[in-house]
């Protein structure tokens, strides 16, 4: 009996070891400018398996950071970049195909997210990912008012109060609306509009309003990011070491273009390791698996 027991609490620690010691994959961006590591979500399958496979091709390697903006991301992925000539325009070279949008409402575009690049929604409806293209988001940090500010779809708002407006009783309302428009006080005029969502809600039977959860409210507080991306471009990743090299190449001087004057070349490298080494390397924290 005591050897079944023991045998049995042996079996149990072998599976519990093995289930957390599961295995990542860590992906290091090299520049001149210093190092990033990034881990690639398990919630983006497509932007994963595409972008671990284009590393271990070496595909990024000698390809240029070829467009960078401060408060904003840095962007890279053109093969056209690796012998492009001073002034040459670059960024609509890829690898020929695209990759299916794997929109989560889970990640956003922090600092430091890893999010795919695109054609505009003329050209691309469905908001597919490039091949190969993408960027590294810096950001800035938001007031807690201006991150307030993001459970309001603007765009439903607007298409809400003009349906509301179709009613002359609220001819009142608009007018009052036009005044403090054309008075050129903006904030008073966005307030205003943002107080009259619930009312838009009621009237109109629309939603234009949205939770924000207490992480992206924090995040974009503390680490800043650029929230106007959420749900339009793919995030699969997101930088865990070398946040100072983001802030490095986005400072870069630079041409018209956004292209830096000054070549900044990656070359990207793939690794497979424990997700309790890379807790312990970089400070990772995986997010606990609901079951």
């Amino acid at each position: 009996m005591t050897r079944t027991i023991t045998a049995l609490f042996v079996c149990i620690f072998l599976v519990t070891s093995c289930a957390q010691d599961k295995k990542d994959f860590v992906v290091t961006i090299k520049t001149s400018y210093g190092d990033m590591v990034a881990i690639l979500y398990d919630e983006t399958p497509k932007h994963k398996q595409n972008f671990i496979k284009l590393a271990k091709e070496h595909y990024f390697d000698s390809m240029l950071f070829h467009r960078v903006i401060q408060g904003f991301m840095i962007q890279g992925g053109d093969p056209d970049s690796r012998k492009a000539q001073p002034g040459q325009h670059i960024g609509t070279g890829g690898p020929g195909y695209t990759v299916d949008a794997e929109f989560n409402p889970k990640f956003f575009h922090e600092k430091g997210a890893l999010s795919a690049a695109r054609l505009g929604d003329q050209q691309n409806p469905t908001k597919a990912s490039s091949g190969s293209q993408f960027y590294v988001v810096q950001g800035t940090v938001m007031s807690a008012a201006d991150v307030e500010n993001l459970r309001f779809d603007q765009m439903k708002l607007m298409t809400g109060l003009r349906k509301m407006f179709e009613d002359p009783a609220n001819k009142g309302l608009l007018d009052s609306l036009n005044q403090l428009y054309y008075s050129g006080d903006m904030n008073a005029y966005q307030k205003q509009l943002f107080e009259l969502a619930p009312r838009v809600e009621k009237s109109t039977g629309m939603k234009v309003t949205k939770d924000i959860s207490e992480e992206k409210k924090k995040l974009y507080t503390t680490v800043g990011g650029s929230p106007h991306l959420d749900g339009d471009y793919t995030v699969f990743g997101k930088v865990i070491k070398g946040l100072d090299v983001i802030d490095k190449i986005a400072a870069v001087q630079k041409d018209g273009a956004d292209r830096p004057l000054e070549d900044v070349r990656m070359f990207v490298t793939v690794e497979e390791m424990s997700k309790k080494k890379i807790a312990k390397e970089y400070g990772y924290v995986y997010p606990e698996v609901k079951k």
